[in-house]
């Protein structure tokens, strides 16, 4: 009997909390901060610099519509924040960080991760979500690449100013830099690299719409400690100029509470993710 009340007890909590929407328990506080810009976003809006990068981010030229995992997030962080007005700027992914310190954009919304040439110009947000690095080969891995100490001296692709393009040449790789992930996949795919350093989640979405392409992930590979924690494949998160002390403070705080409550989770699980993209390591 006690088991059954338990039961019905645990059935109800459960469906009264999945009914529900994502709720809040802490509000903006950063009138305090020091600067403006803040307050210059709810009042004024804010631009967000994105590039054309599916699942990630990607607008649509017919509406003019934002969409993707990204997107999603900082969306919904920006809710909390009380910013309802959005605009979208797109741009290669290395041309962002420039538009910024331009002030032709306010953040740098596709996601993006510290590494120390970056933190040299540009602030960041704290963790939005994460994933790790893959290396690509052509089918059947015909270099026998398994470590990425063994991509020294080789020709490797990479999206320009990405963390893999850092990465990269900072152990000697002879890096082939891309403008855009159609032009890195074409790469790969005719032979035309042997290999290229791309996010694993970005691959396997590629793999799932082209099912027959000639490529494959190198399974089985350590991670070396330096890229997780130094040169860009810790947590995923956003960018902005330096001096937007309060915007950063307040962005930082709205990613914490979306992760808090759920909803970037649920964000993830749309995508094909899971809470394993959450954290550095599997729960």
């Amino acid at each position: 009997m006690l088991r059954t009340a338990i039961g019905l007890a645990l059935s109800l909590f459960i469906t009264t909390a999945s009914a529900e929407e994502f709720q809040h328990e802490a509000s903006p506080l950063f009138d305090a901060c020091g600067d403006g810009s803040y307050q210059k976003a709810v009042k004024d809006g804010i631009t967000l610099g994105i590039s054309p990068s599916p699942p990630y981010t990607s607008l649509d030229p017919a509406t003019g519509k934002a969409s993707g995992l990204d997107v999603e997030i900082n969306e919904a962080a920006l809710a909390w924040m009380g910013v309802t007005k959005i605009r979208y700027e797109v741009a290669p992914f290395g041309q962002l960080i420039p538009a910024m310190l331009a002030k032709r954009i306010d953040a740098v919304s596709s996601n993006i991760h510290i590494t120390p040439d970056r933190l040299k110009v540009v602030s960041f947000t704290g963790p939005a979500w994460w994933y790790g690095p893959a290396i690509v080969t052509q089918k059947g891995n015909p270099e026998n690449l398994t470590s990425f100490d063994m991509l020294k001296g080789k020709k490797i692709g990479a999206i320009a100013g990405s963390a893999a393009d850092e990465y990269l040449r900072k152990i000697g790789a002879d890096v082939v830099a891309f403008q855009t992930d159609a032009e890195e996949f074409a790469a790969i795919s005719t032979g035309r690299v042997p290999a290229i350093v791309e996010d694993d989640v970005k691959v396997l979405e590629f793999l799932k719409a082209n099912g027959s392409a000639p490529i494959e992930i190198v399974n089985n590979v350590k991670v070396p400690d330096e890229l997780i924690f130094k040169y860009g494949y810790g947590y995923a998160r956003y960018a902005l100029r330096k001096e937007d002390c309060s915007l950063r403070a307040a962005f930082t705080q709205g990613l914490a509470e979306v992760r808090g409550n759920g909803a970037v989770s649920a964000i993830l699980k749309k995508y094909g993710l899971s809470n394993r993209n959450l954290f550095f390591f599997p729960l």
